[in-house]
Formats: structure tokens, sequence, C-alpha cells
């Protein structure tokens, strides 16, 4: 695992901020599972989350139990693996059965569309990981239920189907006992976004295929190299990340189109926002875009000489060694990298919402085609609210573009008769709400972030509330064509999506940030209509 700076600046600042920690013993306290680095406020919750840094070695425990699930889900011909959880409960799953090239399908939405296509994949030989720490998210308790009852519904027993993973006597564990499910339990001592060597992480990727036991080597053989004052890749690159963010170099733009691990930016999106935005203070993770060359980004580069800083190592090495830099960071802007304070409040804003005889959306301030649009904007199409969207972000600011919809969708694209691998793709990137985001890029030089809900929920939700407030924010929500009922729920998926879509917008209009949400009313016609729009804005 190495580290190596590639601009002055970053070199200089880096090693003012390692020299600090040093003098103060951080590397070795940090190592140990020191819970005072974080002050006194966060003494007490950082003594309960530190377990991650000893994961490595201690989810060896671990290994004959994930042979013996995954030997006896061959046995039984269950070869759809299925992942539902929500942020850290599904995203390092899904990184490593990515890179290691094996199926997974990951369930992080409660979009209608979405569930119905897993749940068209051959229930008889699915076999669902039902993730999360508590297990009573909305998302992950909406998703069990679902699968329950399609189950029952084929004549299946789901007792043969379903797998919890949980914290011991969380509310999830006790349902998994009284149903007679498979149950792994995950450590107490790890909070989500830093389990990615856990239960949560190598259940559902042992099930499908990946080589568990190499990640954690490849995390071992580094482990005990965050102990140390010199040579230690940790202090190295969260000094760094530290050092860029008190210079103002706030926007950490992830660069990984060279390395063979395949989606590590979302991870690390998920662990850096939700780590440190808070108190008005943090790092911003741009996914997926280019440099815009302004004096406040920060390129790190997986595997390639493209940035400030390059990070080169294993997938298990990369989960470990950022996990312990950013924790370091969070150190030195004074943040607790272990509690998320803001998350809560989108999700009290669906449960109020949900508990109204109808989701109060208010009135279009203008009409588009297929794209209704809500908010405080001036504008009267389209082409005008992104140009005035634009120019409301402020000079360290930045936008950020959120999607309720089905993120595969894109694939139902038609596509010409005879079409080569390029031309479907263009067919499919013309029809993904993604490229709303690439489109709009080529029109500011700030940052432009994109997030799918409620994903981002549990990811950058908590920077967009808690972090600095200078982000604009697009909301798009889309038509529900074919709901999915919730069983034992007063509410469809459907509604419940659009609930916590409608939340977390409240929650962004209570600190006065620029807020606009379109509602496709045909789904395909109306991302046409965004993806035109933002080419004449």
């Amino acid at each position: 695992m190495e580290v190596s700076y590639r601009e002055e600046g970053v070199a200089s600042a880096a090693s003012s901020v390692a020299g600090r920690l040093v003098a103060d013993g951080v590397p070795a306290r940090l190592a140990g599972g020191d819970p005072t680095l974080w002050g006194e406020d966060a003494e007490a919750e950082a003594a309960a989350r530190l377990g991650w840094l000893s994961l490595p070695r201690h989810s060896r425990e671990l290994l004959p139990v994930l042979g013996e699930l995954a030997g006896r889900a061959r046995a039984a011909g269950l070869t759809n693996v299925v992942l539902a959880g929500m942020g850290g409960s599904s995203l390092a799953a899904q990184v490593i059965c990515d890179t290691a090239d094996v199926p997974l399908t990951v369930l992080d939405t409660t979009d209608p569309g979405q569930v119905r296509r897993a749940l068209a994949e051959g229930l008889s030989a699915t076999v669902v990981v039902v993730a999360g720490r508590s297990g009573s998210t909305v998302e992950t308790d909406s998703l069990l239920r679902v699968y329950e009852q399609h189950f029952a519904d084929a004549g299946l027993d789901p007792a043969g189907h379903i797998v919890i993973v949980t914290a011991p006597g969380s509310p999830l564990e006790r349902r998994a006992v009284s149903a007679g499910y498979q149950l792994v339990p995950a450590a107490l001592s790890v909070g989500g976004r830093y389990s990615a060597l856990s239960a949560f992480g190598l259940v559902p990727a042992a099930l499908a295929g990946a080589d568990v036991e190499r990640l954690l080597d490849d995390a071992d053989e580094v482990s005990p190299l965050l102990s140390r004052d010199t040579g230690n890749p940790g202090l190295e690159l969260g000094a760094a990340l530290a050092g860029a963010a008190l210079a103002g170099r706030d926007k950490l733009v992830l660069e990984d189109q060279l390395t063979a691990i395949n989606g590590l930016p979302d991870w690390i999106e998920e662990l850096v926002a939700e780590s440190t935005g808070k108190q008005g203070r943090g790092i911003l993770p741009v996914v997926g875009a280019d440099p815009n060359g302004t004096r406040d980004e920060l390129v790190v580069a997986i595997d390639s000489d493209v940035g400030d800083v390059r990070v080169d190592g294993p997938l298990g090495a990369q989960f470990l060694v950022w996990e312990y830099a950013t924790a370091l960071a969070c150190s030195v802007l004074g943040v607790n990298p272990f509690d998320e304070p803001n998350v809560a409040e989108s999700a009290a804003g669906a449960d109020a919402l949900l508990a109204l005889p109808d989701l109060p959306t208010g009135a279009p301030s203008f009409v588009d085609g297929p794209v209704e649009a809500y908010g405080a904007a001036t504008a009267k199409d389209l082409p005008g609210l992104f140009a005035e969207l634009l120019r409301a972000i402020p000079g360290d600011g930045y936008l950020a573009v959120t999607a309720y919809l089905d993120r595969l969708a894109a694939f139902d694209a038609p596509v010409p008769d005879g079409a080569d691998f390029e031309q479907m793709t263009d067919a499919w990137m013309m029809a993904d709400p993604l490229t709303l985001r690439t489109l709009l890029a080529l029109r500011t030089d700030r940052p432009v972030t994109f997030g799918w809900g409620p994903r981002y929920l549990h990811s950058t939700g908590q920077y967009h509330k808690g972090g600095p407030q200078n982000g604009v924010f697009l909301q798009i929500t889309g038509a529900v064509e074919e709901d999915v009922a919730v069983p034992g729920r007063p509410y469809t998926l459907g509604r419940l999506q659009l609930a916590q879509a409608l939340g977390d917008l409240g929650a962004l209009e209570t600190r006065g940030r620029p807020a606009v949400r379109l509602h496709l009313t045909d789904r395909a016609a109306g991302v046409a209509r965004l993806l035109a729009a933002a080419q004449e804005a």
C-alpha cells in the first residue's frame, strides 16, 4: 500500500499536519483505539465504534461460517444473490463483488420499478441478504417485508431464502430468530460506514463468490503500518485530506479510471462525506467528474498518475487505509467521525408526511412538457431553471443533483437494429438521469455531484445538511406506473419514495438553500426532456 504526493502544495500541507499529529502521538493512539482523539463530546461514541481497526484479524472468525453459508446456498441452487441494505450495509459489498466480477443485485432503493426488476429474477434461485445494524431503517424493513410476502406467495419458505446480518440484540435479530432465518451477527463495535471488512461487507460478497479471505489478508498486511510515524499510508493520506481541507481545498475529486478496483469512489463518498460533514465543516467527495482546476479541489487518484495524491494498493488495504485516514482527518478538523446528527432529519420528515392522508406536493411553478417544476425558482422553463441554479452556486459551493428514480431504467431504452456496443452505450447514456450531471458540469467550474435517492440520504445527505451551507440542490422524482405494496404497512414503495424525497427537500429548505424539485410525469420522456434542456441552457 502506497500513498504519494504529486503536487508541492499538497505535500507541504500534509507534512505540516503529519508533523503535528506525530508530535501528539496520534498515529499509534488511533491504531490502538484511543477514543479521546475527537474530543470529550465524542469520546463515549468513539469508544463504542473503533472495532473496525481489528477487523482484519477478528473477521477471520467468520470465514468458516461464510464457507458453510455459501456451500449451502450453492447446494440449494441459490445462485441469485440480492442484498437489501442501505449505505454502509451495501456499498462495500457492491465494490467487492464488482471488483471480483461476481454478480450481486444491490437493493438500496425504494423505487418500485427497480424492486420489481429484482423480484422478477427467479425467486426460487434467490437468496436475500437483509443487512442493517438495527434493521429499523424504513428501507430495509420495507424490502424485507416485500420479499417475505413474495416468497410466501410463490410457495417458498422464506426461511430458506433469507439471511440476516445485524448487530446482536437488535430488533432485526429478534425478528430473524422468530422467523427462523439464517443469522450472522455483526460486530457491535463497528458503525455502518466503517464496516467494509465486517459481516456487512463479507456475507453478501462470500455468497456471491468473491474471495473474502484475500480481502482480509491484504488489510492485515497493511494494518501494522498504521501505528507508525513514518511509512504509514493512513497517516499520509489522512494528513493530505486534512491539510488540503484546512487550506480551503475541501472538494475531494476521486479519480479511478485506470484501476482494477471497480466502484471504490462510491464507497469513499459515503465514508468521507458522512464522517466529516457536520458542524458547518467537511470534505465534499466528487465522484465521476473531471477536475475543474479550481483552487478548492484536491484530486486523489486510485492507481493512477492523474491527480494531486496517488493511492495504490489492493482493495482490502484500501478499505482499511481510507477508514483510518478519514478518522484521522476528522481529528484534525475537530468533528466526530462516528455520528450522523443530521441524517434523522429527512427520515423524520418522511415519517411525518406518511402519516398524512395525502402527500403535500403543492402546485408546480411551471410545466415544461413531461416535467413539472416545484420550488422558489423564477424561471419559466427548464433551460432557464438550469441556468438559474448554476448562477446560484456560490464561489466555494456546489450543485447536488439527487434522483429518486429507477437507476436501471436507462437499459430499457430502444437501440437501433444491429447497433454495436458504442451505439448501445450512447442510447443508454441519453436515457440515463446521471447524464444530467455531466451536461450541467460542462456549464460551470463548480462541482456537480449526483446521488440516487434514497441511497444518498445515508451518504452525502449528512454533508448536505451538516456540512458547509454552500450547496444548491436539484431533486428529481417520477410518476409511478406500477407500485409495490409494503405488507403490514399503510403505504406502498412509491408513496414511501416520494415521502423520502419531500422529507429531504424540506430539511434542505429550512436551511435557506436553493432547492428545486422536478417531477417527471412520464419518466422516459421526462429524462429525455431534462437532457435536451440541459444542452439548451
